[in-house]
């Protein structure tokens, strides 16, 4: 739960920012701006967009859905992934957080791309999926409250694409999962989310310790 990836020092985090990461000028200034709020840690670390955008490439993705918006740095790195007719519904509640995103939306030229949906993220998940979304969707995207993860897992499953990829953040919640004496509410929904997609004979999966853990479930 910081700005780079789980058991990184500053040091190897450093190297990674000056040899490999690709960071966009205006993701970067998102980035650096959403740093000095109180909550910056909601944040994900650029090696973790990155790789994201990788995988929206390897997909051929057009359409994605983002469960969890927070200031915008998620959702302005997969839209620039996004060919030119690519769709991106983005989902949270928040009209002060999203409010710091959508000018650098505009600036970078994605708000074509992306469709911010200010209403509980179950209520518009259903709605896509009874307006015909299932199976309309080649990549997911959750880091929202922990507590409906295994629900907004089910939710995007349903609107995703055979060979679809769902992306959930905070898998190893800064270790507090393998520790039992944590047993927190968002702990647990965590662990639940994990045990769910790792036996789940739907999908193939991976844990990938980028970022604060980023569980992959690929749809068979």
């Amino acid at each position: 739960m910081s700005n780079k990836s789980y058991g990184l020092s500053d040091q190897e985090h450093q190297y990674l920012m000056q040899n490999t990461v690709r960071e966009h000028p205006l993701m970067t200034e998102l980035r650096l701006e959403t740093m000095a709020l109180p909550m910056a840690r909601m944040q994900i670390a650029p090696e973790q967009a990155q790789f994201m955008q990788l995988l929206l490439a390897m997909l051929g993705a057009r359409r994605a859905i983002e469960v969890g918006v927070f200031t915008g740095y998620s959702a302005l790195a997969i839209a620039m992934a996004l060919p030119e007719d690519g769709h991106l519904v983005a989902c949270d509640i928040s009209e002060e957080y999203t409010a710091i995103a959508q000018p650098y939306w505009q600036r970078a030229g994605m708000n074509s791309k992306i469709d911010l949906r200010l209403a509980p993220a179950s209520e518009t998940l259903d709605e896509l999926l009874a307006g015909g979304g299932a199976e309309d969707y080649d990549f997911a995207f959750i880091d929202a409250d922990k507590e409906s993860y295994s629900s907004y897992y089910e939710q995007c499953l349903a609107l995703l694409r055979p060979g679809g990829v769902i992306a959930i953040d905070n898998a190893l919640w800064d270790g507090r999962v393998a520790d039992v004496y944590q047993v927190d509410e968002e702990t647990s929904a965590i662990r639940e989310v994990n045990k769910l997609i790792g036996s789940d004979t739907r999908v193939e999966c991976s844990l990938v310790p980028i970022g604060d853990g980023l569980l992959l479930a690929r749809k068979l």
